[in-house]
């Protein structure tokens, strides 16, 4: 053994034992020790190893030199690398905005219904833009003895302007609208083929009209409404109409007060009527004043305001002045954020009606008609809206309503008066005026599922007490709405909506006979798809009335049964 080894040898050996010398119990006890004597200890000499250890039987060999060279040939190779190229995202196409479009429908019953609009900016502050309208429908309904066709076209021209300070609107238009009396009670009424063929049913309206508005954006005063219009009809009835309502916000100390002004005129003359009278003429105008606070604190929201009308009535020589004041109140505040909204308020106004707005709401209504403003003297109201998610938004509210002159309508046919005109058979519709007080809960709810389908759904339960009439009538005391809207994908895309209106009381005279008449609740369900071909072309389906329900919104005037309707969309720009 050489020196090597056996340094070696002992080396290994003194690391084992230290290594058996630490491995031990890892817990230590407690011990006393007891010491005797003086215990001075002293270092021993530590052996060093050296660094570069020096071996005395090591053998020395000479380095063999290594030469290394490179052998390389030509290697023939058709392989050519092609430049790296990023992947692209592929994006969605972004739908083209088209500022015209033009749409054109056809159905049974003869229907036709198309729309044409069109604008063009002028520069960046100016546009102008018009709206062409028709619908129209050649009737056929069952068991109606009298012709039902309608046609209903209209025309509008706008222009607009914007400004820094403010912008304002201009608007012009003409509507040609032709409705037959066609309700003939010939269930309470025994006609002869000579009496329904005497009958002249077509009722011709047209009406002309122009008005503006202006928005002041840094202004005490606000902007302002003004509107004419001229109504007159076949029958030889004309209307005036004109009003003007500015709008003004007065600082005072840390509060704004804000009013309304109101400036409405209407004159109708009527040159024939149910009971054969001539020349009959009704003028209101009526000027109100609205002053209102708004205070706001923390989740506290209160509009305080007072509602100040007079009204200068005319009918013939008859001169009919009144002085009016209403409450105008709303509060409102937050009880859980914007969860749950606790509203509550009482509101009051005077209400112009005018022979064209009748007409709007009843184009089966006989000329001649009363005209009297409706005073809803108080609306005592209370009320919740907020979400029950972030995407479900609710409304429910009670109120209770009281007005004066409220209108109703009825139907009146007698045979001892002198009056062969078209609307006289009792197959138009009159109005009456009572004073009517009104219980009513009413709630709504909207979801919006996801960004493709939404659903909503309302309701109102109505209670009525007259107090001339025995009922309220044409008021249902329930009705209800739901609706959804679904997106398939980008093109193709669903709308339903359903109305249910409970039964109603309607009113007529028959030969100086009242009649007291139910009219049924219905159902009314419609449904409409549309499909887009491209960004320009879609088309279109509509079904009207589903359950095919003859229902009588009014008597004696059932609607057409199930409508369907086919027609399509062009999108475009000049």
């Amino acid at each position: 053994m050489n020196k090597f080894s056996i340094y070696t040898t002992l080396f290994f050996g003194v690391f084992s034992l230290g290594a058996m010398a630490q491995k031990s119990d890892s817990s230590i006890g407690s011990e006393v020790v007891n010491v005797i004597g003086t215990y001075t200890p002293t270092i021993s000499d530590a052996f060093k190893v050296k660094e570069t250890p020096s071996f005395e039987d090591e053998t020395v060999t000479n380095k063999e030199p290594i030469n290394y060279s490179i052998s390389s040939f030509p290697v023939a190779s058709t392989f050519t690398p092609n430049k790296g190229k990023a992947e692209q995202v592929q994006k969605a196409e972004k739908e083209k905005y088209f500022s015209n479009y033009a749409t054109l429908g056809i159905g049974n019953y003869g229907t036709v219904l198309g729309e044409l609009y069109v604008t063009h900016n002028l520069n960046r502050n100016e546009y102008i833009g018009g709206m062409l309208r028709h619908h129209s429908s050649q009737g056929g309904i069952n068991d109606v003895v009298l012709d039902d066709f309608f046609y209903d076209t209209s025309l509008d021209l706008t222009y607009a302007k914007f400004e820094k300070e403010y912008n304002w609107k201009a608007d012009i238009g003409y509507q040609n609208q032709v409705y037959n009396w066609y309700g003939l009670p010939v269930k309470q009424v025994d006609f002869t083929e000579e009496q329904i063929g005497s009958i002249d049913e077509t009722q011709t309206y047209n009406s002309f009209h122009v008005g503006g508005k202006l928005n002041m954006l840094e202004s005490i005063f606000n902007g302002g409404e003004v509107y004419f219009k001229r109504f007159w009809d076949a029958q030889q009835s004309a209307e005036n109409r004109f009003w003007i309502k500015p709008t003004f916000d007065v600082p005072v100390s840390d509060f704004d007060i804000k009013s309304d002004l109101i400036l409405d005129y209407v004159g109708t003359t009527y040159e024939k009527n149910l009971a054969g009278n001539a020349d009959l003429k009704y003028s209101y105008f009526n000027i109100g004043l609205q002053p209102h606070v708004l205070y706001q604190m923390d989740d506290l929201s209160l509009r305080a305001g007072v509602g100040l009308f007079y009204s200068a009535g005319k009918f013939n020589n008859e001169s009919d002045n009144k002085f009016f004041v209403y409450p105008q109140v709303q509060l409102s505040y937050k009880v859980v954020g914007d969860l749950m909204i606790m509203y509550a308020g009482a509101e009051g106004s005077l209400e112009q009606n005018s022979y064209a707005d009748l007409v709007d709401e009843n184009p089966f209504i006989a000329p001649g008609q009363p005209l009297a403003p409706t005073n809803r003297q108080y609306e005592i109201y209370i009320g919740a809206k907020g979400k029950l998610a972030s995407n479900v938004a609710y409304n429910v509210k009670g109120s209770f309503m009281n007005e004066e002159d409220k209108l109703l309508y009825t139907s009146f046919y007698d045979d001892t008066v002198a009056n062969t005109e078209g609307f006289a058979f009792g197959n138009s519709m009159g109005v009456m005026y009572d004073n009517v007080n009104t219980v009513r809960i009413s709630g709504e709810i909207k979801a919006d599922i996801n960004k493709n389908f939404s659903v909503n759904a309302g309701g109102k339960f109505n209670a009525y007490s007259t107090e001339f009439q025995e009922e309220a009538w044409y008021l249902p005391t329930l009705e209800l709405s739901a609706g959804a809207d679904l997106a398939v994908n980008e093109k193709l895309s669903f709308n339903t909506n359903i109305f249910y209106v409970g039964e109603r009381k309607a009113f007529a005279t028959y030969n100086t006979t009242p009649y007291e008449v139910k009219l049924d609740g219905y159902v009314d369900i419609n449904l409409r798809a549309d499909y887009k071909l491209n960004q320009r072309f879609s088309v279109f389906l509509k079904l009207n009335n589903i359950a095919d329900q003859k229902y009588e919104k009014w008597l004696n005037y059932p609607v057409q049964g199930i409508q369907v309707m086919a027609g399509a969309g062009y999108k475009f720009d000049f």
